[in-house]
């Protein structure tokens, strides 16, 4: 039962949570930060209490590199997301003059899943995107080439690819802060159970329409043709919507030769495989 219920209950609690937390906690970024880290905690202790494949078992080598992943993702890439997508956007909003007062004052939960579907629904035609054209997925791949999924492994990957992850057009409307803060604990916590190596069975009503470890696990499929499937990160529905679902699970994961990438290879991917005629993944268009 804690197994099968604790995603969608999860997810019910975030919105909770911070529906009901007083404002002057729920304008605090320390806060925000504190939450998800311990959301992604909690998640990741799972994986020591039920496990789902013991191939994917965290191991020193594993965590370090994850640890190293989370401290870029939270602290140096989210700075330059901030400071420049979000600015650029800014600028753009105030040039045209786009204005959303309304949006601010709706409730709260309602505010924080409009901003989760914009978010994702403008993930899902990146991702596909870097599965169909050579240039981004030669920025995408290295996180392709990890040979295990845990619930950290979801901010593995090139800096480039990861600042275009963190990019969102909501960033184009009016939205308070706390509501923001809720989407961002719920991107985060949904992307931790799409690559938790737990046993999680939710209901099929919460498969339907959040991604869940198992399709996701399809995603990363060895082989180029193979990963070319179930590209939402947190709205599985989307890619039912658009045809793009494949039922199933795997617990082989990679590319290539299922190699792991050290940090070094991962940050220079893309131009040494850029530089060998981008053969990073055999399939891959030529253009």
């Amino acid at each position: 039962m804690i197994f099968r219920w604790f995603e969608p209950a999860t997810v019910a609690g975030i919105l909770l949570f911070w529906s009901a937390l007083p404002p002057a906690l729920a304008d605090d970024p320390l806060v925000f930060l504190g939450v998800v880290m311990a959301t992604r905690a909690i998640i990741l202790a799972l994986e020591f209490v039920h496990e789902r494949h013991a191939g994917w078992r965290l191991n020193w080598q594993e965590l370090r590199t994850d640890l190293f992943y989370l401290v870029l993702g939270t602290f140096v890439i989210q700075y330059a997301n901030s400071n420049i997508i979000d600015a650029g956007l800014a600028a753009i909003k105030g040039a045209l003059g786009i204005t959303t007062p309304a949006l601010a004052q709706a409730p709260l939960a309602l505010q924080a899943l409009l901003i989760l579907f914009i978010a994702e629904f403008g993930q899902y035609w990146l991702h596909r995107a870097m599965h169909n054209w050579r240039p981004l997925w030669l920025l995408h791949a290295p996180h392709h080439h990890v040979t295990q999924l845990n619930t950290l492994k979801g901010g593995v990957g090139n800096p480039l690819e990861l600042l275009l992850v963190f990019a969102s057009l909501a960033a184009l409307l009016d939205f308070s802060l706390p509501a923001l803060f809720c989407a961002g604990h719920l991107l985060t916590t949904i992307a931790c159970f799409a690559h938790a190596n737990v046993r999680f069975n939710p209901p099929a009503w919460y498969a339907h329409v959040f991604t869940t470890i198992a399709p996701h696990s399809l995603h990363h499929s060895v082989g180029y043709q193979a990963t070319r499937c179930n590209y939402a990160n947190c709205l599985i529905i989307l890619d039912r919507i658009f045809g793009t679902f494949r039922a199933g699970e795997t617990d082989t994961v990679g590319q290539g030769d299922r190699r792991r990438l050290s940090i070094r290879e991962q940050m220079l991917f893309p131009v040494l495989s850029a530089l060998n005629g981008g053969n990073a993944s055999p399939g891959i268009p030529a253009e």
